[in-house]
Formats: C-alpha cells, structure tokens, sequence
C-alpha cells in the first residue's frame, strides 16, 4: 500500500504541469510502484491469489494506459519508459 507521501513523490517525478495528478504519465508511475510492492509480497507469500488477481488487473491496466500514450504522445511514452526503468 503507497503512503501519501510516497504518492505525493510519484506524483512529482512523473507530473507533466504543477497540478498534474491523473495524468496518463502520472498514473503509470503509480500503477508501476504498486505492482513492484505486490510483486515482492508475492514472492514471499507464493498461495496468495487474491493478490495475483490483483496484480494481474493492475498490470493489465498499465499496459492500456501505456498503449494509450504510445498512440498519442509517442515522445512522452518514451521518456516515461525510460523513468521507469531507472
């Protein structure tokens, strides 16, 4: 689970103008760090397939959203992989 103040991090690295919360950008960034938290759960508790169901949601959705940007702002969707990826 994100604390608010690891949001309000998140928010900040990925947010394209000042008041910028529910970008596509914005909500990749947040998409990306739950799914790393969860992915660490799992591997520590394997039976857990509330959580996997969970997770296999979020990434789904993550994937839309990046399909969405690629189609749109081509540029953007390579500068947010490559954030992610650091």
């Amino acid at each position: 689970m994100l604390t608010t103040k690891k949001k309000q991090t998140i928010i900040k690295k990925a947010q394209i103008h000042d008041k910028d919360t529910g970008s596509s950008d914005v909500q990749i960034m947040m998409l990306t760090t739950r799914i790393d938290d969860l992915s660490k759960h799992l591997k520590k508790h394997k039976k857990d397939n509330h959580s996997r169901r969970g997770l296999i949601k979020m990434v789904a959705d993550r994937r839309k959203h990046l399909k969405f940007l690629e189609r749109n702002d081509k540029t953007r969707h390579d500068a947010l992989v490559k954030k992610i990826k650091e």
